[in-house]
């Protein structure tokens, strides 16, 4: 058995279960009221705070206090012009089928989280191919809308246009105004008008420790008074770390969590502090010794199943040298494979060393320093909704392995993936799925428009078309001699009926 994550199991649900912030959930309830009323001036919030503080908690409970629907996306989904686009044309029609007749529609509430992550410039698309893509019509790959292209000039759009609430999350608010670029001004002036800016603070003690409490109870678990000093004493004020370490540790006893136990995981490195996922990143590929990787990889705000999923698809991203890759890939496959046993055997110290084994896989695997800017990558195949391979694709594996389709999204593609895009040339594979040129290519990363790409899949298209003409040749040659076999035996026999 495969356990739930806590930080998702004791989300609070309404703002009567909230610790800390007090100060901002005020300022959230007062922009929110004033939308009973109209369209305030300011139609945006952005929650700017360290990961963990609760930012997306809040805006979720307050507005389920308030019986509104909330519409969420965040980096794991496709956030581009289209996708922003239709998710705020389904929030101004959404409605209820319990609504009273002549009450006005309940709000719905637009939640973009980690919009510091929203990559490009306010360079907009045409309304015309937005609308083309809302629409759902079948756009060819290249029309369609790639990454986040354009999703910061649509989201300027719809904070100008919205009329309903909308609010925007972020650990750091120069990555949305554009860190790297020299016109970061003019994007937080033009931002800034529609938006009114909250600041997060950590935890205090007394909320880590009201939380903890409320979080092991529910579980069935006690602790000693020790316990919990020794575990909020070493919280940075992180909610999401503390209810992890919690589950972590709760996951080594029986009943009862003692001081001596929090203690010896706090020794073993279970988070010093909490780094977000990109600069933590860089800090993990520079790192040029096993401790230091160990110690970046503890301080990252992501479990190890995650850090697994980013590693393997940024190694490829970061390193260049083949040998560097294999060498990485050895001990993923490591750690990967340590992280089945977590919550299944004794083995409790799988989530140790599967995130130790993934921060090594990224680390020392490059004989030389990695030198100038790192350019990490979200992983594609975590993105929901992405199009970086067609759908059909996606439909026949399911088919064909009688697995989900987000088991093979999650599972099957990165590795199919991994082998075609280095073996294009390679048609075996896709030959043996039936798979069609276009999804031969999409699966091996190539852009349909390019002439390269193109001749390509001319010559899939031949292959494809030779391969299914052998496996029809044998079919005719055996319908051929049970024809000159029957043939034979009528002449001899004319009148007769053979029945064996």
């Amino acid at each position: 058995m495969v356990a739930s994550d806590w930080t998702e199991r004791h989300r609070p649900m309404s703002e009567r279960q909230l610790e800390g912030n007090e100060a901002q959930r005020k300022k959230i309830r007062a922009w929110l009221d004033q939308w009973k009323d109209g369209r305030p001036k300011k139609p945006g919030i952005l929650l700017i705070g360290p990961p963990g503080v609760g930012k997306t908690t809040v805006a979720r409970a307050v507005a389920a206090d308030m019986g509104w629907q909330v519409i969420e996306l965040n980096a794991s989904d496709a956030r581009n012009a289209g996708a922003i686009r239709k998710a705020a044309t389904h929030a101004s029609t959404h409605g209820s089928l319990f609504m009273t007749p002549g009450q006005k529609p309940p709000r719905t509430l637009i939640l973009l989280d980690e919009v510091d992550h929203l990559s490009g410039g306010l360079r907009e698309i045409s309304s015309e191919r937005i609308k083309t893509i809302v629409s759902g019509e079948d756009v060819d790959d290249s029309k369609a809308l790639k990454g986040d292209s354009g999703g910061k000039a649509e989201l300027l759009n719809l904070l100008s246009e919205t009329r309903q609430p909308v609010i925007l999350a972020c650990n750091d608010e120069m990555g949305l105004w554009g860190r790297t670029s020299s016109s970061w001004r003019t994007a937080r002036d033009r931002f800034s008008k529609h938006l009114i800016p909250i600041r997060f603070e950590r935890a205090s003690n007394e909320a880590l420790r009201r939380i903890a409490l409320r979080v092991i109870k529910e579980e069935g678990f006690t602790a000693d008074p020790g316990a919990l000093d020794e575990l909020v004493n070493n919280n940075p004020g992180d909610l999401r770390a503390l209810v992890r370490d919690l589950q972590v540790m709760c996951s080594l006893i029986e009943s009862n969590l003692t001081k001596e136990l929090v203690r010896e995981n706090i020794e073993t490195g279970v988070r010093d502090t909490t780094v977000e996922i990109f600069p933590g990143l860089d800090q993990l590929y520079r790192s040029r010794t096993a401790k230091k990787a160990m110690q970046s990889t503890r301080s990252l705000d992501k479990s190890p199943d995650d850090l697994v999923a980013w590693v393997s698809w940024n190694n490829g991203v970061v390193f260049t040298d083949n040998q560097a890759v294999r060498r990485g890939s050895k001990s993923l496959s490591l750690a990967d494979g340590l992280l089945t046993t977590r919550f299944r055997n004794t083995a409790h110290r799988s989530w140790y060393w599967s995130s130790n084994l993934t921060g090594l896989s990224a680390s020392v695997t490059s004989p030389k320093p990695i030198e100038g800017r790192i350019f990490c990558k979200y992983p594609d195949f975590l993105r929901r909704g992405s199009a970086w391979v067609k759908r059909s694709v996606v439909d026949r594996l399911s088919e064909t392995c009688g697995c989900s389709k987000k088991a093979v999204r999650e599972e099957l593609l990165p590795s199919l993936v991994a082998v075609q895009s280095e073996n294009s040339e390679d048609f075996s594979i896709s030959i043996a799925l039936g798979l069609s040129p276009e999804e031969h290519v999409a699966i091996c990363g190539l852009t349909v428009s390019h002439r390269s790409t193109k001749e390509l899949m001319e010559r899939y298209a031949k292959e494809l078309e030779k391969s299914n003409s052998e496996s029809i040749v044998p079919i005719v040659e055996d319908i051929h001699e049970v024809e000159t076999d029957s043939e034979d035996e009528t002449s001899s026999n004319p009148g007769q009926m053979k029945l064996f």
